[in-house]
């Protein structure tokens, strides 16, 4: 629940999007607060692509734009303001997960991404950003054609209606291919306190410099 470089839930901006959460959720508890972030901050916050990881929430709450890693950290930053625990787990995702995004950039894309993947201490147990809204099973029988990274939907925005399965928990070898995303994901890195730690410990997945050239082009991009 600590503050961190990322998670700067001290912030001034920070804390007003917690008090507007709280005042826009529809439901008492942990869970309907956090939804009521994620919806706020998908008004609020623009997606782009950026390769950033590190960047400090209330960064990203001010520019009013950022990638979905940047966005999930502002998501931990109001949740740990709000006294609720968070974590993440680190993947090492397929760089061709991202290529439908990026059908004339590819060279673009790195071989492989490092992703932190929210976890929040709601109700006594540890819930995946992934099932903040419904469990998997609800989710892939809501959305059957699942999460195919194309389009303006981004992994953020999905969260809400379509299961993100980095498991392949919901299905089995032969069926629901379309949510089943583990086929990209590498390696499990394991579970850390913060995104900060994460990175400290495996680092972002471009050098500054790459960074800093493969931003200025793509953050021009905006998910269409």
């Amino acid at each position: 629940m600590s503050a961190t470089r990322v998670l700067d839930w001290h912030h001034a901006g920070i804390q007003r999007l917690l008090a507007d959460a709280r005042s826009a959720a529809t439901g008492d508890g942990e869970r309907a607060l956090l939804l009521s972030a994620h919806r706020l901050i998908g008004e609020r916050v623009r997606p782009v692509y950026a390769m950033n990881d590190t960047r400090p929430a209330s960064r990203t709450l001010a520019r009013g734009r950022g990638s979905c890693s940047q966005r999930l950290a502002v998501l931990e930053a109001v949740s740990r303001a709000a006294g609720v625990p968070t974590r993440v787990r680190g993947l090492l995702v397929d760089g061709s997960f991202w290529y439908p995004r990026f059908p004339r950039l590819r060279r673009l894309v790195p071989d492989a991404v490092v992703l932190a993947w929210p976890e929040f201490r709601v109700g006594g147990a540890w819930v995946s950003v992934s099932e903040l809204y419904a469990p998997l099973g609800v989710l892939a029988a809501r959305s059957p054609e699942g999460f195919t990274n194309t389009g303006s939907r981004t992994l953020f925005e999905a969260l809400a209606s379509t299961a993100v399965d980095w498991d392949g928990s919901v299905c089995g070898a032969d069926s629901c291919p379309s949510y089943d995303l583990s086929a990209v994901v590498r390696r499990d890195l394991g579970r850390f306190s913060s995104r900060d730690e994460l990175f400290a410990a495996h680092g972002q997945t471009l050098c500054l410099p790459a960074r800093v050239a493969g931003g200025a082009v793509l953050g021009r991009l905006t998910p269409a």
